[in-house]
């Protein structure tokens, strides 16, 4: 008797999404983000050592509208991978560990994560962008 063509283990139509899930995978994704962002803040500082005109081109490239989105997104990552490093290192004490507290926790990381990016980019602003 052949059985059915199963999945070894459960796929993602099995759950229901839930902030846990989604912090999980963006924790991980965030990581991935601030390593490229982390790579760009080295060539730039390369550029800021070959001279004037390589260094023009760098803040030519930050100023346009995909580096400034690329730069917002870029503190948004390290302002959640923050708020949600925090999270676990709470955790790793033991701490929140039920359920109500651990989707709590999760939705503080992501709002917590807006807010410290809305400030970020309000001084920014505010000063004219040379914060």
């Amino acid at each position: 008797m052949a059985s059915p063509q199963r999945p070894l283990s459960p796929h993602l139509q099995v759950y229901r999404w839930q902030i846990q899930m989604a912090t999980s995978i963006l924790h991980r994704g965030t990581g991935i983000f601030l390593a490229l962002g982390a790579l760009l803040i080295a060539a730039a500082l390369l550029a800021l050592v070959m001279g004037e005109q390589h260094w023009n081109c760098v803040t030519g490239l930050a100023g346009s509208w995909f580096g400034k989105l690329f730069l917002f997104g870029w503190s948004w990552a390290f302002a959640y991978h923050l708020c949600n490093g925090i999270r676990h290192i709470v955790q790793d004490f033991a701490i929140g560990f039920s359920i109500p507290a651990f989707i709590r926790s999760s939705w503080l990381s992501v709002i917590g994560s807006l807010v410290i990016t809305a400030l970020i980019w309000a001084c920014v602003l505010l000063s004219g962008g040379a914060a």
